[in-house]
């Protein structure tokens, strides 16, 4: 409904499907003549209303269903949208009493309508002080004094004075989790490891060198001396040759790459079923607090090995 959050009820007792005259008026949304008008008595606080216009209504619940339907245009209190028996009839909705959910099909997907949980969705809080970005970049456009607020993790030992007491303490009490450099060595030991397979009976490539620059040269040679300092890597002996070459990052300094082209055509690939979106998002119905957390090395954190 225009992208607007509405009340919706599912009853099973009436025989139409009902919007309400005030969400009708907000949205702007065309009415038409009821082929059939009739008189209602109980969905308003008052006397007997007349149903005399009709509207098609497109609306969503939840992340997966999306749907329109003919509602009669009645005055009422009890909600925006009141889906009856038609659209019940016209989708097959199944209705399991014990839990209290509506089940249906679209385009093959089976969706699962559950009631809202009110204490689990707390009303949205208005904030005026919020600014899309195209509002903030009319606004830089136009002169007006700008003031950004930056904040970022610092290192318990090279503490910023300036960050409240509260914020130092809790950088403080974590500290070990935001080192500023990764602890030497390899990891350990998982219970399941990680491997790569090669195509029984393939022939190893050895690839020549990238040219690269002197100063390129030296940078890639500086960067395996410190990985071989920290025995991430180690010197091999293997028959098998992939080029290395530096891409430039946004802050100047270069991110070393692995040419593996030549090795994945030899990989054996295993695929496995991908996840479905709306599922997962599914799951995290109710959930109010989400964490991230963001790596300084994937690939510090799992051993590789290749077997033929």
């Amino acid at each position: 409904m225009a992208d607007k959050v509405c009340k919706v009820i599912i009853d099973s007792g009436s025989c139409e499907n009902v919007v309400s005259e005030d969400a009708v008026q907000k949205l702007q949304l065309k009415t038409k003549r009821h082929p059939k008008p009739y008189n209602l008595s109980w969905l308003s606080k008052g006397n007997e209303v007349k149903v005399d216009r009709r509207c098609l209504v497109s609306f969503s619940i939840g992340q997966r269903y999306f749907d329109n339907a003919w509602c009669d245009v009645v005055s009422m209190d009890a909600c925006h949208l009141l889906l009856g028996r038609p659209w019940q009839y016209d989708r097959s909705v199944v209705h399991d009493g014990r839990k209290n959910t509506y089940s249906l099909s679209i385009k093959g997907k089976k969706i699962v309508l559950a009631p809202r949980r009110e204490e689990k969705y707390p009303a949205p809080v208005t904030n005026t002080n919020l600014l899309s970005m195209s509002r903030f970049l009319s606004g830089i456009k136009q002169g007006d004094v700008v003031y950004a607020l930056l904040l970022c993790m610092h290192s318990a030992i090279d503490m910023n004075p300036d960050l409240p007491i509260e914020v130092q303490q809790l950088l403080l009490e974590f500290a070990d989790l935001m080192p500023e450099e990764l602890p030497p060595g390899l990891p350990p030991m998982r219970d399941i490891q990680h491997q790569i397979d090669l195509v029984p009976g393939s022939s190893l490539p050895n690839r020549p060198a990238y040219r690269l620059s002197p100063k390129e040269a030296e940078e890639l040679q500086r960067q395996v001396e410190e990985l071989l300092r920290n025995g991430y890597i180690r010197e091999s002996m293997s028959p098998c040759a992939v080029p290395a070459l530096l891409v430039p990052k946004k802050d100047g300094s270069w991110r070393m790459c692995i040419d593996s082209r030549a090795i994945n055509k030899i990989t054996i690939k295993y695929r496995y079923p991908i996840p479905s979106l709306d599922d997962m998002l599914d799951q995290l119905s109710g959930s109010k607090v989400f964490s991230k957390i963001d790596l300084k090395s994937g690939y510090h954190r799992r051993r590789n090995t290749a077997r033929r």
